[in-house]
């Protein structure tokens, strides 16, 4: 993933919160910023593919703002995330696997909220509110970490390691 843009586990950039944009005055740096997570996208995907989703928040290509585009599975179309902030979830969690662009050798088990919340900026500054349910949720959810400056593996509950890929593979 290095060689496709991405910036990989322990960049300074992982741990800090994105700053995030005023809009609609910073309307035309969120949009060049948006191209370039659309075009992030378009390299990775042609090198694997996505069955169920896949997201990316600009922190992973070396932008600190607080930007993500999730491609939900199914041909959905893309959610674009812009200072996106969780303001409610459920009790209700589901234990997955996740996999992450940054570290893409391994997976890690993760507990998350079955339905969030979204607080988010549109370009023209409006602000929109989205529940997002399961596994959308889950995407959502992993990209707005990113933006907070935590990474999947800060998620997981003390003694459970991640896996290498090939393990997982196995886990069916």
């Amino acid at each position: 993933m290095r060689e496709l843009g991405v910036v990989q586990r322990g960049a300074d950039i992982h741990t800090e919160p994105a700053r995030g944009f005023d809009l609609p005055a910073e309307r035309d740096e969120a949009e060049r910023i948006v191209d370039e997570l659309f075009a992030a996208i378009e390299r990775i995907g042609q090198i694997h593919p996505f069955a169920k989703g896949m997201g990316i928040a600009a922190p992973q290509v070396g932008i600190a703002r607080a930007t993500a585009v999730v491609l939900p599975p199914e041909d959905a179309p893309a959610v674009i995330l812009l200072n996106p902030r969780i303001t409610e979830h459920s009790e209700e969690t589901d234990e997955q696997y996740e996999r992450c662009l940054s570290f893409f050798d391994v997976r890690g088990l993760v507990p998350r909220p079955s339905r969030i919340t979204v607080e988010a900026t549109t370009l023209v500054g409006e602000t929109t509110t989205t529940v997002y349910e399961r596994g959308l949720a889950r995407l959502i959810h992993h990209e707005i970490d990113h933006l907070d400056g935590l990474l999947y593996a800060g998620r997981m509950r003390t003694g459970v390691e991640r896996i290498p890929v090939e393990k997982h593979r196995q886990t069916g």
